[in-house]
């Protein structure tokens, strides 16, 4: 029976990095991961000016239709075609990649947990809350290097939409985690704990 994993929290949380963990801890062979982050909406009908413009951080960017189609796929059993989407045009590239129904499904996003849609297809709830401060900063860092953006356009970002998104979408609906990892804590020792928590819910369920 396949079971999925929901790793949420801010831009710069460490989503990607407890991801890792999750996944060295599983092995390839028992685990797949699938990104909200692939789902963004297609912006290909608006001029490069206008795409500028758009407001990434909030809810109304992503495909969460498609998404929670997708994630409840998964756990029923069933292979998806997750899109491609490239971040530097804000467009879909039209390939796709195939994610299988692994025995364990890891869902990655910001945004899980305020659509209720893919909340309640989350067998355990994960949301990493980490200081803004922090998240900036991380941010900082995997802009320049990832994306090629200077560090003041960042700034900026994170302060129009980023800040704001998060305090409306994001942080309101982290009560909805079944677990809440604080910075303080080493993603390894949490990387265990989550394991032991899906094998248990994995023999209760058999």
């Amino acid at each position: 029976m396949v079971k999925t994993c929901g790793i949420s929290g801010g831009s710069g949380a460490g989503k990607t990095t407890l991801t890792r963990h999750l996944v060295e801890r599983l092995g390839p062979d028992q685990v797949s991961v699938v990104a909200f982050d692939a789902y963004y909406r297609d912006q290909g009908h608006l001029s490069p000016a206008d795409r500028a413009l758009v407001n990434y951080d909030h809810p109304s960017s992503l495909d969460h239709e498609m998404f929670a189609a997708d994630v409840q796929a998964l756990r029923s059993g069933r292979a998806v075609a997750a899109p491609v989407y490239d971040f530097a045009t804000h467009t879909r590239t039209g390939e796709v990649v195939m994610i299988e129904p692994k025995p364990v499904v890891i869902v990655e996003g910001i945004l899980l947990l305020s659509f209720s849609e893919i909340a309640a297809n989350l067998d355990l709830a994960v949301f990493i809350d980490v200081p803004e401060a922090v998240r900036l900063e991380r941010r900082i860092i995997r802009d320049v290097a990832e994306r090629g953006r200077e560090p003041d356009d960042v700034r900026r970002q994170f302060a129009a939409t980023v800040a704001p998104m998060h305090n409306q979408y994001v942080e309101p609906y982290r009560h909805l985690a079944h677990r809440t990892v604080e910075l303080h804590e080493s993603y390894g020792p949490v990387a265990d704990e989550l394991v032991e928590r899906l094998s248990v819910r994995e023999r209760l369920v058999g």
